[in-house]
């Protein structure tokens, strides 16, 4: 005669097999991030951690450290040279992040409202991939490009300038401390102007239709429709652009180096690149690497505004 089995009796066992799969998901999972998580503490925690407990001392790049405590900090305070470029900073976050959002979202707009339905969805695209195509480039060469063109006796522009019959137009604009900076400007917006363009079109895929054809049928214009009904839709997107190209901003290093140099004078100096003259050029890394932690400070205060205004505009 079978034995009746327990009500449950298999449940539990059914139950110690799933607890016990769960745990080998998880060490499974473990196991793959692993890599990141050791490469994340060789690239990024202990090289930071190594940054700030350097900008404590004195230190030339070689030989014993000497502490120095809060000593480069209280210079930092008082260094007229460092708050000069923070206000540069500030203007390469309008050349890199503000400007670019504003124009990126119109001609995203356009691209996807007026010239993939006139034209084709695929004149679209190849227009997208036009506007992307600096920020494909290595900042390096494009950077010395820019510098070729605008160079005071050889550049395309200058030269361009003379043969039209405007040369009272030529102008050392990368030379001039009143230009120079403005120039610098202009050639980041040019970079940075593709990359919120290709992410407003793809957030612009994902609209919803139906609203922006009751939004015109009730007679709102175009400028209206983008204002008050396709910019709510894809506020998450403008909120990752601007972080990202704010945060890029900020940390801008590359294009000052194959431009300017800082120069002329100060005139185009910002933080990243005056952290690298403090630990290279004045041999004062304790110096630099203060003003890489403050950066660094800087950029993450303005990461969790950034993430938080974002959240409380989504709930």
């Amino acid at each position: 005669m079978a034995q009746r089995r327990r009500p449950g009796a298999g449940a539990g066992t059914a139950g110690n097999r799933g607890a016990g799969s769960g745990a080998a998901g998880r060490s499974a999972y473990l196991t793959y991030l692993l890599p990141a998580a050791v490469l994340f503490i060789l690239v990024i925690a202990v090289p930071l951690v190594l940054n700030v407990y350097t900008s404590f001392t004195n230190w030339t790049g070689v030989g014993p450290r000497h502490w120095a405590g809060l000593a480069n900090y209280r210079q930092l305070v008082h260094d007229s040279e460092f708050w000069a470029s923070m206000w540069h900073s500030l203007a390469l976050v309008a050349a890199m992040a503000v400007v670019p959002a504003v124009i990126g979202l119109f001609v995203a707009a356009a691209l996807f409202d007026v010239i993939a339905k006139r034209f084709s969805p695929r004149v679209a695209s190849l227009l997208r991939a036009c506007i992307y195509l600096p920020q494909v480039l290595p900042i390096i060469v494009a950077a010395i490009v820019w510098g070729w063109i605008l160079d005071p006796q050889y550049g395309a522009l200058n030269v361009a300038l003379r043969d039209v019959g405007l040369g009272f137009l030529v102008h050392d604009l990368l030379g001039d401390p009143h230009t120079a900076l403005l120039t610098v400007m202009a050639v980041l917006v040019w970079f940075q102007l593709g990359y919120p363009v290709v992410i407003f079109m793809a957030a612009l895929q994902r609209t919803d239709p139906a609203l922006g054809e009751a939004a015109e049928i009730d007679g709102a214009t175009w400028w209206q429709r983008l204002r008050l009904v396709t910019v709510p839709q894809i506020r998450p997107e403008i909120y990752v652009v601007l972080l990202t190209c704010t945060v890029a901003s900020l940390r801008a290093f590359g294009w000052i180096y194959a431009l300017t140099t800082g120069g002329p004078g100060v005139a185009t100096q910002v933080p990243s690149y005056y952290s690298y003259q403090s630990f290279f050029t004045d041999l004062n890394v304790g110096y630099g690497a203060a003003i890489a932690t403050v950066m660094t400070v800087i950029i993450v205060a303005v990461s969790v505004v950034f993430l938080w205004a974002q959240r409380r505009h989504a709930l």
